[in-house]
């Protein structure tokens, strides 16, 4: 397999896309229209070592992104971050992409001595972009347009002590819509969610039931996802849009299920109750117990006498 494509700047992007030189170094808004097309990038996987926020409109197009393939006829938003890895295609019969939209492009070090340096990473859908593009009203185009348009304004101006700050407070409310937007999604696809749950539920029952559990211990929540096929940021988002609790928190209260069950109809001890779960201290089972129950593995067993 070759080795992506690696572009390391926003004037790298440029320069490969046949655009003019950006504005500014760090942050720039480029809209599709205006890209030169050129076949060979768009069957090459890429790398970006800066942030990419995108939403395009292309009949053709076909996107492939972590283990999803997009297909751009609607309006999609899509968010990737520095390092991930995607590809770009078109049908052979599609002579010339026929984009329209725009790309916000911001290079890490933009973020410096701001308030988005370390609080970007804990935007969820960055993560959700790799298993599900977000879908977006004309309405919810259009706000977002406008954002992006302040932001292409302000990056054209002459750089001063307050172009960072400005920016910087744009990009906010940009990801502050898409979060809500995200939150809408997640709402209206709750059959889709239901039947995501409905699966969560029979495989923790199915690994809990097994040998898995005395053996392996407790699934992590990436062998979930990988299992349900999904990130486990997104599958975290859902089942807490869904239940309020997130995969963590549904594999504890399933873990607590068993052992009260197991405090309740059997003679075990905690010690071998705590091992038949997956712990290798039974002081660590205790403590999740009491945590979980306010109640030791112990005090539970004597309640029921």
């Amino acid at each position: 397999m070759e080795a992506p494509v690696r572009i390391k700047t926003i004037s790298e992007f440029h320069q490969k896309r046949g655009l003019p030189g950006p504005a500014h170094p760090l942050v720039s808004v480029v809209n599709y229209e205006n890209i030169v097309h050129n076949p060979e990038l768009y069957y090459s996987s890429m790398v970006f070592d800066f942030y990419s926020i995108c939403v395009k409109k292309n009949p053709y197009l076909k996107m492939r992104y972590g283990q999803q393939q997009y297909d751009f006829d609607e309006g999609v938003m899509f968010f990737m971050s520095p390092g991930q890895v995607f590809g770009i295609s078109l049908p052979n019969n599609a002579l010339r992409p026929q984009h329209t939209g725009w790309m916000l492009l911001i290079h890490p070090d933009f973020f410096n001595n701001t308030s988005l340096a370390s609080v970007i990473k804990q935007y969820d859908y960055f993560s959700y972009a790799v298993n599900e593009a977000l879908f977006l009203s004309e309405a919810e185009q259009q706000t977002l347009a406008g954002i992006v348009a302040n932001i292409d304004h302000e990056c054209s101006k002459n750089i001063d002590g307050f172009t960072q700050s400005i920016i910087t407070a744009q990009i906010e409310l940009l990801l502050a819509y898409s979060e809500r937007y995200y939150q809408r999604q997640f709402i209206t696809r709750k059959v889709s969610g239901n039947q995501l749950l409905d699966k969560l539920e029979l495989l923790l029952q199915s690994y809990f039931n097994s040998k898995d559990l005395s053996e392996k211990g407790l699934p992590t929540v990436q062998h979930i996802a990988d299992t349900l096929n999904v990130s486990p940021n997104y599958l975290s988002g859902v089942l807490k849009s869904i239940t309020g609790l997130s995969t963590q928190q549904h594999i504890h209260e399933k873990l607590i299920e068993k052992a009260k069950e197991q405090l309740s109809v059997t003679a075990l001890t905690v010690s071998e109750i705590a091992y038949s779960l997956g712990f290798e201290h039974p002081q660590s089972f205790s403590k999740l117990f009491k945590a979980k129950t306010r109640l030791s593995p112990q005090e539970f067993r004597q309640s029921f006498n």
